[in-house]
């Protein structure tokens, strides 16, 4: 996924308060930036770990940025802001990255089903699969 700008990175000192953590940048800047995801976080998050941000020039905001992603105890990547989940998903479904799940032919986001007419984050079609509704 491209972030523009381009995303800064740094170190996770503590999240706290569920929508704040203060890390300490490349370049040695400590800043205390929103944190997005109010979940427990528990495999997403170490003090210490990698995190990348982005920065706001919006003069009316609190807080200098947001985190966008960290770099778990497992050293995988997690999608910390929950806004941007989906869009970096269809990104890596259309590249082909996913190769479980390529060859579809549609790729439909937010689409009801069933009865109760729950909804999914992406419904994908394929050649010679059957019709859901």
């Amino acid at each position: 996924m491209r972030f523009a700008p381009q995303l800064e990175q740094g170190r996770l000192l503590i999240r706290y308060k569920r929508f704040l953590a203060d890390i300490e940048t490349d370049s040695g800047e400590l800043l205390t930036i929103h944190c997005p995801n109010t979940g427990s976080m528990l495999n997403c998050m170490m003090p210490g770990g990698r995190v990348w941000f982005s920065r706001s020039s919006d003069p009316k905001r609190k807080l200098p940025g947001t985190w966008e992603i960290s770099e778990t105890p497992q050293g995988r990547l997690a999608c910390i802001n929950t806004g941007r989940a989906n869009t970096l998903v269809e990104e890596a479904l259309r590249a082909g990255v996913i190769s479980e799940l390529e060859g579809f032919t549609t790729l439909k986001r937010e689409v009801a089903y069933g009865q109760e007419k729950s909804r999914v984050d992406f419904r994908l079609e394929y050649p010679e699969s059957p019709r859901v509704s």
